[in-house]
């Protein structure tokens, strides 16, 4: 048991709590409402292949955190990691771009939010909701790190209920039980299904189930308050990997059954915030259900608020513990008497302003600029925990140190991170390779933007700070699992 200490963060995260973060920040409005288009794309079959093979990638990523995170349980994990195990200047990159990238998802997700309210409220304007979200928000993270665990316990839940109903409905709705009678294979035979567009299609969705699973690495920054990281982090990443593929390859199965991927709703939900056109929503109302849209539309904004709360504690966290080493203002390392790093918290929330650009650009224009700005962030995060774990394991057998002593041990090394890194760097490489073919400099810009600024904050910060910021040689990793009062 890791205790909590004086003037530091408190360790008060139970496991249940650890569980549920990761599932939260992993199930969003990319499958209640991008799914659909997903199927349209590929197919049935296509969808699922793509997402499967996406689902074994964050698998090794997983895999990595759990045995770096379990050594050294910290809340400054990725930069930390990176820092310890690459090189200072690669963890500084890190930990900025993470933090950057929950700070805007945060002033994102606002932005939705108050997209969402419309439909029971369209005539209140959407930059209301979004103070009243940022504010509940942050008076939920003020509190304490428990107060933030229990708040995502129940928003994930919540999801996760909707999930599993939705699982159970449409498994009857297969068997001939509700909705009239099955359609069978149909819907998997019907036209060029169930692959559609062959390999290219594959790959393209292959890039959109990415998006979908980022927010699993969120378990990693918990375990710096967690009571007991050594015991619930495997725990943790031994499940939730599982319990997410059930959900994902289980809604994908059901959808492919149930409607034909020519179904113009499909695309629709994907293209907008039309909760009337969520796949879900279809399904549960030829379930007989009648209050469908507006059951999904309260259950898409518990995903939203979830995924607005976790990028409140996960940036905070992080700009704590780059406070703590150094590499950020010392006012952001200053707790609250419960712990809390409020001026990390409302440096953080304070980007979260960005949400009233919804009143300024109009809602879409302001989601889509938000998302493109941090849109390779999250695959540039999973890249520095497999990198990290690799050298980190490599460094430990090199040191005359025996694996069975690792608290938790990574299955498959290094196959495992060498894949993840592979597969990572063809979703970043080939996002949006169209645009690209095309010639559409605009769309290129901002689906890239986030890689050259990323190596240019790197190579800045090793430029500045010299050979003290060197890559760190195999022998010389300080690999001793101590816990620094920066993260403990």
């Amino acid at each position: 048991m890791i205790h909590e200490q004086r003037g530091s963060l408190q360790r008060r995260l139970a496991s249940r709590h650890l569980g549920m973060i990761a599932i939260g920040g992993a199930i969003g409005t990319g499958l209640f409402l991008g799914s659909g288009g997903t199927i349209a794309q590929a197919g049935p079959g296509g969808a699922l292949l793509a997402y499967a093979i996406v689902g074994m990638m964050v698998l090794f990523v997983m895999q990595s955190l759990g045995e770096l995170s379990t050594h050294l349980p910290v809340a400054g994990s990725f930069h930390t990691y990176a820092s310890r195990y690459v090189s200072p200047s690669f963890g500084f990159a890190m930990g900025w771009n993470y933090w950057f990238n929950w700070a805007i998802t945060l002033a994102a997700e606002l932005v939705a939010a108050g997209v969402i309210m419309s439909f029971w409220f369209p005539d209140a304007p959407a930059w209301v909701w979004a103070a009243v979200f940022l504010a509940l928000l942050t008076g939920l993270n003020w509190l304490s790190a428990r107060a933030f665990g229990e708040g995502e316990f129940w928003l994930a839940l919540i999801k996760v209920v909707t999930i599993a109903v939705f699982l159970v409905l449409g498994v009857l709705m297969i068997a001939g039980v509700l909705g009239g009678s099955s359609p069978g294979l149909s819907n998997w035979t019907h036209g060029d299904g169930p692959f559609v567009g062959g390999w290219v299609s594959v790959i393209s969705v292959f890039m959109i189930a990415g998006f979908s699973f980022q927010g699993t690495e969120l378990v990693g920054v918990a375990a710096g308050e967690s009571a007991n990281p050594r015991r619930d982090m495997p725990r943790a990443i031994r499940s939730v990997f599982w319990r997410i593929m059930l959900f994902y390859i289980g809604a994908i199965a059901v959808i492919g059954f149930l409607l034909p991927y020519t179904d113009p709703s499909l695309l629709a939900a994907a293209n907008s915030e039309d909760i009337t056109a969520s796949p879900f929503t279809l399904v549960f109302e030829r379930a007989g259900i009648a209050v469908a849209a507006g059951v999904m539309n309260a259950v898409i904004l518990t995903a939203i608020l979830s995924a607005g709360n976790s990028g409140l504690y996960a940036s905070t966290r992080m700009l704590y513990a780059m406070a703590k080493e150094g590499v950020a203002p010392r006012l952001f390392a200053r707790l609250n008497a419960r712990g809390v790093p409020v001026m990390a918290m409302l440096a953080t929330a304070a980007i979260g302003l960005f949400g009233f650009l919804t009143e300024v650009m109009g809602d879409g224009a302001a989601y889509t600029w938000l998302i493109n700005v941090s849109g390779l962030s999250g695959f540039l995060v999973w890249v520095g925990i497999a990198w990290s774990h690799y050298r980190f394991r490599r460094a430990w057998v090199r040191q005359g140190r025996r694996v069975d002593e690792l608290p938790y041990i990574a299955p498959l090394f290094p196959l495992g991170p060498l894949l993840a890194i592979t597969l990572l760097l063809i979703v970043i490489i080939g996002q949006n390779t169209q645009a690209v073919a095309n010639g559409q400099v605009l769309e290129v810009v901002s689906a890239y933007i986030g890689l050259p600024v990323f190596l240019l904050v790197w190579g800045l910060h090793r430029l500045v700070t010299g050979r003290a910021s060197r890559t760190v040689p195999l022998q010389e990793m300080d690999l001793s699992g101590e816990l620094p009062d920066t993260a403990s």
